[in-house]
């Protein structure tokens, strides 16, 4: 379900007709997450670490708002729910776009999850189902490289208003601190440094606890 944003009283209108226009609206951070207590909490629930840290990111995305919004037609949506296209690698090397229904409850969210894993490991192809709604993040993992900057790839002729995260290598000190690189990137004519710090400290949070 998905609900119309009342433009005219927006207080951030002219922000969005603004960077609506750009060809490349969307703008973005790369940031260093302490995930030491979330990959003690992943495994002593004998859960995978990557499926812990995505719920994360949905519950998140889900709590701020802005994160919700999405473009279509000049108008903006409330969505209810946001959702995951996580890409999902195989075997062979490949990988493809997976969607995966958020859950706040992590057990409901994980069997889901590893439901639609199971099904893009045993397809080929990029594109192994249909994408009807918008109401996704786009989510990907890097777990070869710790990198400190990240690009996507993207055509700007394609009307596109879903957030970007990934996340990179996760790494140990010497006092055993694990930490994770996340990028995220979002469109500006939707939200604004503020709300991206938002999520980054929300994320931490949820992944602290």
């Amino acid at each position: 379900m998905k609900t119309l944003l009342d433009l005219e009283n927006w207080n951030r209108r002219e922000h969005f007709a603004h960077f609506k226009q750009m060809e490349e609206p969307f703008f973005g951070a790369t940031v260093e997450i302490d995930c030491t207590k979330a990959y003690q909490t992943a495994k002593s629930l004998n859960a995978s670490f990557f499926i812990y840290y995505l719920h994360k990111t949905l519950v998140a995305v889900n709590a701020i708002e802005n994160f919700r919004y999405r473009i279509a037609e000049d108008q903006i949506y409330i969505n209810d729910r946001i959702d995951a296209s996580a890409t999902i690698g195989r075997e062979d090397g490949t990988f493809g776009f997976s969607l995966i229904e958020y859950n706040p409850d992590f057990k409901v969210f994980e069997q889901t999850a590893l439901k639609e894993i199971e099904r893009i490991q045993n397809t080929t192809g990029l594109f192994t189902r249909e994408f009807k709604d918008d109401n996704v993040i786009h989510f990907s993992a890097i777990p070869w490289l710790n990198f400190t900057s990240l690009t996507h790839a993207r055509s700007f002729t394609y009307p596109d208003s879903c957030p970007k995260v990934s996340f990179g290598k996760m790494m140990t000190s010497e006092a055993g601190k694990r930490t994770i690189s996340m990028a995220v990137y979002v469109h500006h004519g939707l939200m604004d440094g503020l709300h991206l710090g938002q999520f980054v400290d929300y994320f931490q949070e949820l992944m602290n606890s």
